[in-house]
């Protein structure tokens, strides 16, 4: 990704952006609410009214207007205490849903890695909602294979590590909102107690990986891991299923470093926080 160089807040005011052809049908006070929001973007994420007045060329009172709409939208916010507006809540969940249409394709080559590697089957997830929905699956290349749920709503995500990877970093009030009246039994080992849960979730998060071991599918055990974006929230999960037959620690070991690994490099294709020294060690290792 190329880097921009963005200006900071003492930049040099720049003209109204020059009308260019296509542009006769547009609708001004949109193109100008649009450019609002570019340009508080570029100063930072946040800036003062006559700051991003000075930047675009509008007047105060056309930035005034149009930043009140943008606020009563959620795309824009007045930073409590300060005489500044940035970035609003809505900006981000345009992002992120962004983020989750292009996950599928962004994430084949990393699913066909794992698969190649483990020959395990292998899903990617991501939240919808209050829901967790498997978005594409690879099968196994082995004869003898895990039968999992295909493309659709996750069943049962308290019991399956595609679904813990991905739970495990939300609020925890907002954890025991979504899987309050879930926690249905399938196995002998489903968890379907609200503290050990709990517990369990904050174990994925000291670990870096969730598991499930007979949780959902008797003998079937489940690595996941979780796809952050550049704010560091869950955009997706990716896990790897494999029957107790093939289960050796060694085996389990390579699904769970396959697995975390492209979680890890597909989250700093979406600039996760530290990712630029996974980019680094790739670069220095394909030198």
């Amino acid at each position: 990704m190329d880097a921009t160089i963005l200006p900071g807040p003492g930049a040099k005011a720049r003209p109204p952006r020059a009308r260019v052809e296509g542009e006769r049908h547009s609708i001004q006070s949109v193109d100008r609410a649009l450019f609002l929001l570019e340009t508080i973007a570029e100063a930072g994420g946040e800036t003062t009214l006559t700051d991003l007045a000075n930047r675009t060329g509008l007047n105060i009172s056309t930035c005034h207007h149009l930043l009140a709409t943008l606020i009563q939208r959620g795309f824009v916010t007045k930073v409590t205490g300060r005489r500044l507006y940035a970035l609003g809540a809505r900006i981000l969940y345009l992002g992120h849903t962004c983020l989750q249409v292009d996950l599928p394709r962004r994430a084949q080559p990393y699913l066909e890695a794992v698969n190649r590697a483990t020959g395990e089957t292998v899903h990617l997830a991501a939240m919808q909602g209050d829901d967790i929905v498997t978005l594409a699956v690879r099968e196994a290349r082995h004869a003898v294979r895990v039968e999992t749920a295909k493309v659709g709503k996750l069943e049962a995500p308290h019991a399956q590590s595609i679904g813990k990877a991905i739970l495990a970093w939300l609020p925890e009030d907002e954890m025991r909102r979504i899987l309050s009246p879930n926690l249905k039994r399938f196995t002998e080992h489903t968890i379907t107690e609200m503290p050990a849960l709990l517990e369990s979730l904050r174990n994925v998060r000291r670990t870096g990986y969730a598991m499930d071991r007979e949780e959902f599918l008797p003998g079937v055990i489940c690595i996941g891991a979780a796809i952050r974006d550049q704010a560091g929230a869950v955009v997706g999960s990716i896990s790897a299923s494999t029957p107790m037959m093939r289960a050796t620690d060694e085996h389990i070991a390579l699904v769970r470093d396959e697995v975390t690994a492209a979680a890890r490099t597909l989250s700093a294709e979406f600039g996760a926080p530290g990712s630029q020294a996974i980019i680094e060690r790739q670069q220095a290792v394909a030198n």
